[in-house]
Parts: C-alpha cells; sequence; structure tokens
C-alpha cells in the first residue's frame, strides 16, 4: 500500500435528536491499542451517558471492529463502521457517546442517529491522504543551491532541512514517482555534478480532504 487515507487530528461534534444528546468524537490512531485507550478515555469521560457506541479501522492486519454498547444489535456500531468503510479511512476509531433523552429513536431513527454523529465526528477531524514518500539528501555547491531549492518543489518535492557549510545538504521527500522524474531534472541542472540519494521511505500527509 504506497497510500491510504485517515483522520488529520482528534475532533468532535454533536447534535440533538429528539432529545437525545450524540457526540461524535474520532481519532487517528496506529494500532489496537492506540484505539482502545482512546475509547477508554471516552468512556470513562462520559461514564454517566447511557451508551458509548465505538468503530475502529486499522491498517495492520487488516483489523475492524464495533460496539453496539447496548444498544439494540445491528443499529449503533455497525453503521457507524459503516460510515468509516464508505469514507475509505484506516486508523481511525470513532466514539459516538449517546445521553437517552427519554423517546425511543426506533431501529432506523438509532441508525440514522449513529451514522450522522459518525460522519460530523470525521468532518470536524478532517481526512488526508498519507502517501508513502522517499527520504532523500543532495549536495551541492553554493552556486547551485538557489537552482536547486526551487527545483526540489517544483517536482513534488518538500525540504524538510538544509544546512550550510563547506557545502550544502539538502534533505527532502518525495514520492517514488516524482523522484524518478526528478534524477534526469537534476542532472540537467547540475551538468551530472549533483546526484540525490535515498535514505528511507515513510508515510507522510501530502493532501488534506
Amino acid at each position: 500500500m504506497d497510500e491510504y487515507k485517515t483522520l488529520r487530528e482528534a475532533a468532535q461534534d454533536e447534535f440533538t435528536e429528539k432529545r437525545s444528546r450524540f457526540i461524535g468524537y474520532a481519532r487517528p490512531v496506529t494500532s489496537e491499542k492506540d484505539a482502545l485507550d482512546f475509547i477508554a478515555g471516552i468512556k470513562s469521560r462520559h461514564w454517566d451517558a447511557k451508551h458509548n457506541v465505538y468503530a475502529y479501522c486499522l491498517r495492520e492486519g487488516n483489523v475492524c471492529r464495533y460496539s453496539d454498547d447496548g444498544e439494540p444489535s445491528g443499529t449503533a456500531g455497525m453503521p457507524v463502521l459503516s460510515v468509516i468503510q464508505k469514507s475509505g479511512l484506516t486508523d481511525c476509531a470513532v466514539v459516538v457517546t449517546r445521553y437517552f433523552g427519554g423517546i425511543l429513536l426506533g431501529g432506523g431513527g438509532l441508525v440514522r442517529a449513529y451514522s450522522h454523529a459518525a460522519s460530523i465526528g470525521i468532518a470536524a477531524a478532517g481526512i488526508v491522504t498519507m502517501r508513502m514518500c522517499l527520504l532523500c539528501h543532495l549536495r551541492c555547491d553554493y552556486s547551485q543551491y538557489g537552482r536547486l531549492a526551487s527545483l526540489i518543489p517544483d517536482a513534488g518535492g518538500i525540504i524538510s532541512d538544509t544546512s550550510f557549510g563547506e557545502d550544502v545538504d539538502i534533505s527532502f521527500r518525495m514520492t517514488r514517482e516524482d523522484f524518478s522524474r526528478l534524477t534526469p531534472k537534476l542532472a540537467d541542472a547540475t551538468g551530472g555534478s549533483v546526484n540525490a540519494e535515498t535514505l528511507g521511505e515513510e508515510f507522510f500527509a501530502t493532501e488534506i480532504l
């Protein structure tokens, strides 16, 4: 997998339906422990709520789990999980807290309410596309620096660090596809005197949706 979508940050939003208060919490997570800790924290915070329904999806092991937390089967946890999956998200967890308002919503009403709470929580958190990027480095002389400092971002790279010593060292990241296009441009710009090397790869947020 060279890219995936997840949440930008932890966030929440809420609404009221027939006097029941629904609070949708969403957060990026990186492991099942991370997801369970998040869920436990919300349950502790809202210990007095009637229900704390949750769902989460992880890249590791393709794990997807949910809980109705006392709501009728299929009316709460599965709708929350469905919102996550239909949004194409992974490495994320959603908890919907419900304070019961005394009016029954019925099966269809619960599905709609929990789906909406999950949706607004996710919308508040924002969605990012994470792409696998190469960690790159090059060294050039000062006469070449200005040209290369423009060439790298023009080719799709993001400069993460620049150090100025006897020469200039530039650290940057970019996708494998962009790197393959950068190589001949780099050769043209420097007469073949500068080569970029790759030091590894890592996922980075490259697009906010």
